[in-house]
């Protein structure tokens, strides 16, 4: 290894170093005698794509390089070969208008090995790749090792045993430490490389950020503003008081221009104090009565305040069974429909409730979203299902009278966040209404989860409401970051499941 290191510096590479490239390509191959690219193929590369041809360079002297190319990957079958991906080395495949970076070749000089100049190397193409935008990396392998075990294993077996750390292989070792995941091998893809039996494996890098283009003029956030509304129970003298409250507090968090308003579940309950005359049973099922204009208004705010609304629940009428569902209320004025699936005792035994049926994502120009209504929250199966859906962001809105009830939810919502690897917003109501039966008193503490990493909160909590207090809590969130989380993260929840053991579906 080089010692007295003055200055490493990442360059494009130029014609002017084409004869240092050739003295470090022969001695990089020097299993493969007269592979070395010529003049004009690196003139012709550099006139096609500059931005992919790069060199590092220690003290003044080339070091290391890295050659690419942009391709249309669908006009390619997954068993290419390396002639095929180079147009039999002309680079006429490569396209500005292609969706993946193909790596054409990347080396190291003996000399400066050890320095994790590679590793500087492969970074550069990642970012490159996130900045034009493109679906990822690939290229083929080599597996330089594989000639001291053909006639013992499998290219497949060689590859196990390399990922579990049983074999060493120079290359493969660093690419996957690298991030690329092998994905397929390629039988003939590079004539005249003896040592990997002219084998290689398919490598690829995803790009978290990369976003598919499209006509519409349309711009997908990536920082998402969310506005929990800690509602106060109170009694109010007909529908018009209580939806006039509502507005208040929609108007509130648009106004610190919110991406979402999240009501608790059973906001409206105080409107069944006109019916504690009536037995439980029956006095829920007034209160259903007032759900379609409900939704009907919280629509229309929707709209003219341009915010997402979650209207917590509501208790529905569905012929003669009762259910606690809810909507969501897009500001592009399309309102979709929730439901709670797993209705508590005191639920079925006071009110006659039925537990819901649909569990789903939902679209919104935010990225998906989940909503779980209290009660389900504490069943990890669920969130785990929207998890797999691609929800970024869970919403619970809850209701809960005692601090035991409400730890339950709590503890559970924060325990969603880590294991999906999400956002999750919750919303409560506060106070009490001491002229309804069944909904005495309240106890909540709004908050705002996030996984648990060096990215987010040590304690995994983005915002807190005061306990027991009506007030609004607006939090930011950055989708970003859950997606390398996703990659990079200390530890990945959702990556590292064994579905090799179990497996989580919807009947």
């Amino acid at each position: 290894m080089i010692r007295n290191i003055e200055n490493i510096e990442l360059q494009y590479l130029t014609l002017q170093d084409y004869q240092q490239l050739k003295e470090v390509m022969i001695e990089a191959y020097e299993s493969m005698p007269g592979s070395y690219w010529r003049k004009y193929h690196i003139k012709s590369l550099i006139e096609k794509f500059p931005e992919g041809q790069v060199v590092i360079k220690v003290n003044g002297q080339l070091a290391g390089c890295a050659l690419s190319i942009i391709l249309d990957y669908n006009q390619f079958d997954d068993h290419h070969t390396y002639e095929d991906i180079t147009g039999n080395f002309t680079f006429s495949t490569h396209t500005d208008r292609g969706d993946v970076l193909y790596g054409i070749d990347v080396f190291i000089k003996k000399e400066y090995r050890g320095l994790r100049l590679g590793r500087r190397l492969y970074d550069y193409r990642k970012e490159l790749t996130e900045k034009l935008n493109l679906r990822g990396i690939a290229f083929g392998g080599r597996i330089p090792n594989y000639h001291k075990y053909a006639e013992q294993m499998s290219p497949k077996e060689y590859i196990d045993k390399v990922r579990r750390k049983e074999i060493h292989d120079p290359v493969l070792n660093f690419q996957i430490s690298n991030d690329f995941h092998p994905s397929k091998i390629l039988k003939g893809y590079l004539e005249g490389d003896t040592a990997s039996g002219e084998f290689a494996v398919l490598l690829e890098w995803d790009n978290i950020y990369y976003e598919k283009k499209t006509n519409k003029a349309i711009t997908k956030k990536k920082v998402v503003r969310l506005g929990l509304i800690q509602w106060q129970m109170r009694l109010y003298k007909d529908m018009e008081e209580l939806m006039q409250q509502a507005e208040f507090f929609i108007d509130s968090v648009s106004a610190y221009r919110s991406d979402f308003a999240l009501f608790p579940e059973f906001f409206n309950a105080p409107l069944m104090a006109d019916h504690n005359h009536m037995p439980e049973s029956q006095a829920i099922r007034e209160l259903a009565a007032h759900t379609p204009t409900i939704v009907q208004k919280f629509s229309e705010f929707a709209i003219s305040y341009n915010i997402n609304i979650i209207t917590g629940s509501m208790p529905e009428l569905r012929g003669d069974l009762l259910y606690n569902v809810g909507y969501l209320c897009k500001r592009d004025g399309n309102t979709e429909r929730y439901e709670k699936l797993h209705i508590t005792p005191d639920e079925a035994k006071i009110w006659g409730m039925q537990g819901g049926n649909e569990l789903k994502t939902f679209d919104t120009d935010c990225g998906k979203i989940g909503i779980l209504i209290c009660y389900d929250s504490e069943f990890p199966e669920l969130s785990r299902i929207l998890a797999d859906e691609g929800m970024d962001i869970l919403f619970v809105p809850f209701l809960t009278d005692t601090q035991n009830g409400y730890s339950r939810v709590r503890h559970c919502a924060q325990a969603r966040a880590i294991e999906n690897e999400c956002y999750v917003a919750i919303a409560g109501s506060v106070g009490n209404l001491p002229k309804v039966h069944n909904m005495d008193i309240q106890f909540a503490q709004s908050m705002v989860f996030t996984p648990c990493d060096f990215a987010f909160p040590a304690n995994g909590i983005k915002a807190e409401a005061t306990t027991n207090t009506e007030m609004i809590l607006i939090a930011d969130v950055d989708i970003d970051m859950l997606r390398e989380l996703n990659q990079f993260g200390s530890v990945r929840n959702l990556r590292d499941r064994r579905k090799d053991l179990f497996e989580l579906r919807k009947k």
